[in-house]
């Protein structure tokens, strides 16, 4: 099963704050952890939402709000992506973020990745190949950075 923590913005994260030498050595130290229990999939920190934008359809029309975003609660900072063998097995590893970020008031969610057995009959074999087939064009372009 994979997981994803999500890691919650707060004032820091979008106003820019970069992290500590000491909170980018604890990162490093558990991501190694991760990295050498063979459960990290991926991992990533992410600008503030004043360089970013949100896109909202009505009737199919995409309507382009840039950032920043008011709601710090709602917003993400960060991710990491891991494959456990259970929720309980997700939750030992998140347990473990390091408390030096945000001097330990940190806000941390997981949840749980859709597969492909999840979606059932509808999810057809031709629909499994061509899932598989993007995947796999995918992870070559993120190894050789060629679009």
């Amino acid at each position: 099963m994979r997981f994803m923590i999500i890691r919650k913005a707060d004032k820091d994260t979008e106003a820019g704050v970069m992290p500590s030498e000491q909170l980018l050595a604890d990162m490093m130290k558990y991501n190694e952890e991760l990295v050498k229990a063979g459960v990290m999939l991926a991992g990533e920190g992410l600008q503030p939402s004043s360089k970013g934008a949100r896109i909202k359809f009505s009737k199919g029309k995409p309507t382009v709000i840039d950032g920043p975003f008011t709601e710090a609660k709602e917003l993400i900072a960060g991710f990491t992506m891991i494959q456990a063998r259970s929720k309980e097995e997700a939750l030992e590893w998140v347990k473990r973020w390091p408390a030096s970020d945000a001097d330990g008031e940190v806000e941390l969610e997981l949840r749980q990745v859709f597969e492909a057995e999840d979606f059932g009959d509808e999810f057809t074999p031709e629909l499994r190949q061509q899932e598989e087939r993007l995947r796999a064009q995918s992870a070559e372009v993120a190894k050789t950075g060629q679009r």
